[in-house]
């Protein structure tokens, strides 16, 4: 059995969904679909999950949403009157219309709420269509599956262990393909969470780890992943193969193609991901798997992300106290806050981190619990990304971190932290968000020779 993703552009209008169908259809192992909400048309497009935004937003600030809502119908009725499927529509307005008009208490699961509208109407369309043109499907509804999430101490999406059960028997029926839509599941208390943006590629992950699927298939609009991204460099190295770990670390960096948090459940089980190309279904794609059986190139991939923040701590013959560190890292602990890196030296340590999670409030109340309990130091500063370098067959080789910091040295960028994981498969290094980019583009250009 094969479980496949179709992400948004893969989704975008009634010629891509038909062709999405066509793929699902020309092998009879894909039996379970895990779609997106409809993205861009084109360049100046916006895509729904935006417009349903929209939607919640003005509701929230007490406006009238009639043209927001309106917007977001026409989309997924053009779609439907292009796939002649027009009695689709009125249980999808219906439905989104219900769910913009409820009652709400809290702003965060009202917007959670409307933004999974876009997913769950596209995967009620889908399967409308799928049955319309003669193949038998089904809309899976995830409350009524049971994929069931709950929030943690900082606010992200987290899967409980029984939902791998519950979804183990979703495509038990042979002959009939499993409609699931993307993004979004379900507190036990049966309020809608959603993941994080791209958080559809979770989905198709946990649902082929809880069927054991022979493979993962996420299907976007590229043929390969590339070892940096194609935005920044013209025609970048193809990635054929590449283990969990290195995607892993490269999408923690700024790699888009596959959200970071959808490598867990398919690792844990062994199960292959595949990404390929909707617009060329033919092409091989790349694979993501436990163990390589080849190398294309020393450096697998180049990566670059905005949006850290350091915490540095300072005191004098810190190594000599026992527990210290223990100390600072409850501190973030009970703040709920997660941690990067811990980059250190004898008398300081950086604690990295996500500024979105680091907020004033945060920033006021660890800073301050660090120089009364730890009676040290403390300094933050807010103006830092992250570049990563990536690549099982570094460990093996010798002058990559020299190469790499003589090429960022000689094209004037400064170099704030650097560290090299214990695996040995990554080096990071910290530089001002100015120079991200930049830096990625010397350093493939170092590394790649192109």
């Amino acid at each position: 059995m094969k479980v496949t993703k179709f992400g948004g552009s893969s989704l975008a209008n009634a010629f891509q969904i038909q062709k999405v169908c066509n793929i699902v259809l020309s092998d009879p192992d894909r039996r379970i679909m895990v779609v997106s909400a409809p993205g861009k048309r084109t360049k100046d497009d916006t895509k729904v999950t935006d417009l349903l935004i929209a939607v919640a937003k003005a509701r929230l600030a007490g406006k009238d949403y009639s043209k927001e809502i309106e917007a977001v119908l026409a989309r997924y009725a053009e779609i439907a009157d292009e796939l002649n499927i027009e009695r689709v529509m009125p249980g999808i307005e219906v439905n989104i219309r219900k769910i913009c008009a409820a009652a709400y208490t809290d702003d965060v699961m009202y917007l959670d709420s409307v933004k999974a509208m876009g997913e769950d109407s596209c995967a009620r369309l889908v399967a409308y269509y799928l049955n319309a043109s003669g193949h038998k499907a089904k809309y899976c509804d995830p409350s009524e599956c049971g994929l069931y999430l709950e929030h943690d101490a900082a606010g992200k999406a987290v899967i409980l262990p029984e939902t791998y059960d519950n979804l183990s028997h979703i495509a038990d029926e042979e002959d009939t393909i499993a409609v699931f839509p993307g993004f979004f599941g379900y507190s036990k208390s049966g309020n809608i969470i959603t993941f994080s943006r791209g958080g559809s590629d979770i989905t198709g992950s946990i649902l082929a780890a809880a069927v054991g699927a022979e493979v993962y298939e996420n299907w976007t609009d590229v043929d390969n992943v590339f070892a940096v991204n194609p935005n920044l460099v013209k025609n970048p190295f193809p990635i054929t193969e590449i283990t969990y770990d290195e995607m892993r670390e490269l999408s923690y960096a700024g790699f888009t193609v596959l959200h970071e948090e959808a490598i867990y459940p398919v690792f844990a089980r062994g199960i292959p991901l595949n990404i390929k190309n909707t617009n060329n279904p033919s092409a091989k794609g790349t694979w993501i798997v436990s163990k390589r059986t080849h190398y294309d190139s020393l450096v697998t991939g180049i990566a670059g992300d905005k949006g850290f923040c350091t915490v540095t701590v300072d005191k004098y013959m810190m190594n000599h106290q026992v527990g210290f560190l223990a100390k600072l890292l409850e501190i973030f602990a009970d703040e709920g806050i997660s941690i990067d890196h811990i980059p250190s030296g004898i008398d300081t340590v950086t604690i990295v981190l996500r500024k979105k999670y680091f907020t004033e409030e945060k920033e006021a109340k660890i800073v301050g619990r660090i120089e009364k309990e730890l009676d040290a130091k403390c300094k933050v500063d807010r103006d830092l990304a992250i570049v990563m370098i990536v690549g099982e067959a570094m460990a093996n080789s010798v002058g990559i971190m020299a190469r790499a910091a003589s090429a960022l040295s000689s094209a004037g960028i400064n170099l704030r932290i650097v560290n090299q994981g214990a695996s040995e498969i990554s080096m990071m290094f910290g530089v001002s968000e100015s120079y991200c980019s930049y830096a990625v583009r010397v350093l493939y250009k170092e590394l790649f020779r192109y």
